[in-house]
Order: structure tokens, then C-alpha cells, then sequence
């Protein structure tokens, strides 16, 4: 008894020293997690508190009633939407689209500051740069606008050079053909320069020395850019794609749904736009919100498993 009673002692003794030190470091830290804060509070108002209304998903939700009135149903939600005749177009393309994200979009960031980092005129670099970067500060809608304009068959200049050099004019805002072209353009033409932001910031923290001594023992930017440049930010790489599996098949609601008309919406309808559909256009909320849950379940699971992969292959992963 003397001995255990010993043994408590000393763990809480422990446990008020750790707690002791804890409140030091937060008084020697107040204005960084001061700083936090409002981050910390937006994660927990947007991102949490909304994940109380996953409940809807197994409910027969009614707002007149709410959540504690609304009867439960179990899983009859999923059960609909996995036989729904819709189901496998909405999933064929929302996979569609996601592959054709991560396939020319998600490299092209990396490719453009690995090309960045090998100008050595700063002012022409920045020039570049801000060009880059200002379609990021466009909104969708404008974005829109702006390629409505340029491919439209009613005077768009893109047609209208096609039909001087003697060919039919392309119907491509109402053409199943063009719709996913379009959109994977748009979006790299839109977010390709913001995404290189974070690779500029991880290439900076390459060591100068390493290329200097490749120098001289003869590599050349190739051999530089394959054995030291890459290699430097491959964790990077690695984390941001896990990032980006987590929202694979997230392929942007606004952005979608302004390309979408009656002639494309075979190839455009996608999981974002038919929650909006069913949810606020039907108002079927119980069954938008487990067509939601499903798509999130799926960037869950995705995640787990790149991290798991990324961890076996010795990198650092995410957590």
C-alpha cells in the first residue's frame, strides 16, 4: 500500500509540474495564441458546429419540428441514392473530373515554381508572378463570364477565327465533348499560379551550398533540378497530395453548376451540383445531406489510405 500510494504521489506530482509548465509557456506565448484564435474560432463555427447536422442524414428531417422532432430512418437515405438510376452518371462523373484534376492540374503548380525558381531577373520573376496570380482574385462567376465570351457561337472571338480560316464554327459551351476540357482550362488557368505559392516557400529553403557543390562536380540544371530540387521538396509534395485526396471528389459547386446547361448536364452533373438540387431547389434535406455525408466519407477514407501508403514509402505523411 505504501509503495502504490508512493507511486500516486509521483505522478501527480508530474502531472502538476507538466500543468505548471503548460501555464508558463501559455503566459510566455499569449499573443501568438492570441493570433490563433481566430482561426481556432472560424475551424470550430464553420467547420464543427455544421457537422451536428449530419444527424439529418439518418432522419426524415422536417424543419417545423427540427432535429428532436424529425423520426429516425436509419440508413433508407443511402439505401435510395446507391439505387438511384442516376447514381453511377453522378459518380462516373464526379470521378471523371477528379482524375483529370489530379492528373493535369495537381502537377502543373509544381512544374511552374520549379521554372520560376530558375529565373534569375527578380523583377521579371515578380512580373510573372503577379500575372499568375491575379486570376486567383477573379470570381467564378466573372471567370465564367470572361470564357462565355471568348468560346460563345454568337461573336466569340474564338469562333470567329475558326470560321475565317474556313472551318465550321464549335459549339463548345453546349457540346458534351468540350465540357470537361473546359472546365479543367478554367480551373488551371484560374488556381495553377496561387498553388505555386506554397512550393516557391519550400524551394526557398533549399540549401544554395548543395547547388554549388553540384557545380562543381559537374552536374548541370538537370542533374540539380532531379537530385537536389525535387528531393528538397518532396515532403511537400507528398503532403499536399494527401491534402488534395481529402477533397477528390470536391470538384467546386460554384464552378460547375455556371458551365452547366441542358445540353451538357449528361457529362456535367456531379455530386456538388445535385445536393444543391435535391437540397434546396427539392427541399429534400435528409437526403442531400447523405448524398454529402457519402462524398466526404469517400475523402476520408482516401486520406487514411495516401497517409498510411506515404508512411510505408518512409515519408512524413500528414499525422
Amino acid at each position: 500500500m505504501k509503495e502504490h500510494y508512493e507511486a500516486r504521489l509521483q505522478v501527480t506530482g508530474k502531472m502538476s509540474l507538466s500543468g505548471s509548465l503548460l501555464f508558463k509557456d501559455l503566459i510566455r506565448d499569449r499573443w501568438l495564441y492570441l493570433l490563433l484564435f481566430p482561426g481556432i474560432l472560424y475551424f470550430i463555427i464553420f467547420k464543427y458546429v455544421p457537422m451536428w447536422g449530419l444527424v439529418m442524414a439518418f432522419q426524415d428531417y422536417k424543419p417545423h419540428v427540427g432535429f428532436t422532432g424529425s423520426p429516425w430512418v436509419g440508413l433508407k437515405h443511402f439505401e435510395r441514392f446507391f439505387t438511384e438510376p442516376q447514381f453511377w452518371m453522378l459518380f462516373r462523373n464526379t470521378l471523371i473530373l477528379a482524375v483529370y484534376n489530379l492528373v493535369f492540374f495537381f502537377p502543373l503548380p509544381i512544374m511552374l515554381a520549379l521554372m520560376l525558381n530558375e529565373v534569375r531577373k527578380e523583377l521579371f520573376k515578380r512580373f510573372v508572378q503577379t500575372l499568375l496570380y491575379l486570376p486567383h482574385f477573379v470570381s467564378w462567376v466573372v471567370a465564367v463570364g470572361i470564357f462565355y465570351v471568348l468560346l460563345t457561337t454568337e461573336g466569340g472571338v474564338v469562333n470567329e477565327m475558326i470560321e475565317r480560316l474556313g472551318m465550321e464554327k464549335i459549339p463548345f459551351l453546349l457540346s458534351e465533348e468540350w465540357f470537361r476540357t473546359m472546365i479543367i482550362t478554367q480551373s488551371i488557368w484560374k488556381e495553377a499560379g496561387w498553388g505555386t505559392i506554397i512550393f516557391l516557400a519550400a524551394l526557398s529553403g533549399v540549401d544554395l551550398q548543395l547547388y554549388e557543390a553540384a557545380r562543381m562536380d559537374g552536374a548541370g540544371r538537370w542533374r540539380q533540378l532531379w537530385h537536389i530540387t525535387l528531393p528538397a521538396i518532396r515532403s511537400t509534395i507528398v503532403i499536399l497530395f494527401i491534402l488534395r485526396l481529402g477533397s477528390f471528389l470536391d470538384t467546386g459547386f460554384e464552378h460547375i453548376f455556371l458551365m452547366l446547361n441542358a445540353m451538357n448536364r449528361e457529362v456535367g452533373e456531379v455530386f456538388d451540383t445535385y445536393v444543391y438540387m435535391k437540397g434546396l431547389t427539392q427541399a429534400q434535406y435528409s437526403y442531400s445531406a447523405a448524398v454529402g455525408m457519402f462524398k466526404s466519407l469517400v475523402g476520408l477514407v482516401l486520406v487514411l489510405a495516401a497517409n498510411w501508403l506515404a508512411k510505408r514509402f518512409g515519408e512524413e505523411g500528414v499525422y
